[in-house]
């Protein structure tokens, strides 16, 4: 019965290691990143979780002749705090799994 001993210590660690990961996931919802575009007139402000949370646009570059250029620094903004948000989840939630090599997590 020697091995059951183990797979009780496993199923702790693993209980402990779940309860970290999940708290480790509301810190990142709690985590603010901001995109930018056009030299900081348009900013995008994401939660670590990946989820819009502002949009701010500076009003001198509101243009009716040219709206396509303001959707285009909205885009940009948007995906540079993503890029943030996806990082920092990456380097947040990558500790659980390294050298576990399994397929799929981060």
């Amino acid at each position: 019965m020697r091995g059951m001993g183990n797979m009780q210590g496993m199923m702790k660690q693993m209980q402990k290691m779940q309860k970290k990961m999940a708290e480790a996931q509301e810190e990142l919802g709690e985590k603010r990143l901001e995109g930018t575009a056009g030299g900081g007139m348009v900013k995008v402000i994401v939660s670590g979780q990946k989820e819009v949370l502002e949009v701010v646009i500076d009003p001198s570059v509101v243009d009716p002749e040219d709206v396509e250029m303001l959707q285009d620094l909205v885009v940009i903004a948007t995906n540079d705090a993503m890029a943030k948000a996806e990082e920092l989840a990456n380097s947040t939630m990558g500790q659980f799994t390294k050298g576990l090599n399994l397929p799929g997590m981060f």
